[in-house]
Parts: structure tokens; sequence; C-alpha cells
């Protein structure tokens, strides 16, 4: 019995630390990388598509329960992370090279990066840029552009 109290408080306390703003998401939502897969080696340009379960994408400034718009986090820590990592969470993401919006609704991008290692992260926020109360947000994955 104590092993499995143990695994609910971690994870418990996963998701405490790992807390957004103030919009509600689906608890069974998923957001992930379609394409590339971790550890791919590709070729400059990159498509990368990003999937979404449990919840839909609407474009920003849409205030429609259960959805979201798209941001790629590229070659930076994890959301959440980091310098910045709580306001991210709590106040929205910035728009920069590092940090890429799609307020639009788009669910894919084709990229130029240079060769080397990169890591992705997609991050799914509410209508405001804010990541969900329970954030949305993929696993990191690595890809080398050749």
């Amino acid at each position: 019995m104590k092993p499995l109290f143990a695994i609910a408080a971690l994870c418990l306390s996963a998701t405490v630390a790992l807390a957004g703003g103030e919009t509600p998401s689906n608890p069974d939502a998923e957001v992930y990388f379609v394409t590339p897969a971790n550890g791919e080696t590709v070729q400059s340009p990159v498509t990368v598509v990003f999937g979404l379960r449990g919840m839909g994408v609407a474009p920003a400034g849409t205030e429609k329960e259960n959805t979201g718009h798209h941001h790629l986090l590229i070659d930076r820590p994890p959301i959440g992370e980091g310098e910045d990592g709580a306001d991210e969470l709590a106040y929205g993401l910035p728009a920069d090279d590092n940090h890429l919006h799609f307020g639009g609704g788009q669910t894919e991008v084709t990229l130029d990066l240079a060769p080397g290692e990169h890591t992705l992260q997609l991050v799914l926020g509410d209508a405001s840029h804010v990541p969900h109360a329970t954030p949305i947000v993929s696993e990191v994955i690595t890809i080398t552009v050749e």
C-alpha cells in the first residue's frame, strides 16, 4: 500500500509543480509531435507537424471551452524551467526565436534550422497565449539537422 501512496504523491507533486494560468483544460488532453520523431536525423528545411488529442485548436483570441493554439519551443529549457519558466506558465509565452506562436490555429510549420542538434517542445496556449491551468505540453524531443 505504501508504494502506491508514494507514486500517487509523486504524481500529484509533479502536477502541482507545473501549474499554468486560469483557463481550464481537459485533464485527458495531450499535445505531441506527429513528425519529426524524437532522435530523428532530418534535412533543413524541417516540417514539424503538431498533434492534439482531447481538445480542439482555435485561433488566439477565441474563448471557447477546451480549445487552444500551439506554441513551439526551440532550443530552450522545458516549459516551466529556466529563469522565466514560472512566468511563462502563469502569464504567457514570449514571442521570439525560441518561442514560436501559431495563433492562427496552424497545426504545422516548416523551419530552416542550422545543422546540429535541436530540442523541440509543444505547449498549448489559451486565447491569451497562457498555458492552461493544467498545462498541455509535449515531451521535449531532440532532432539532428544534417
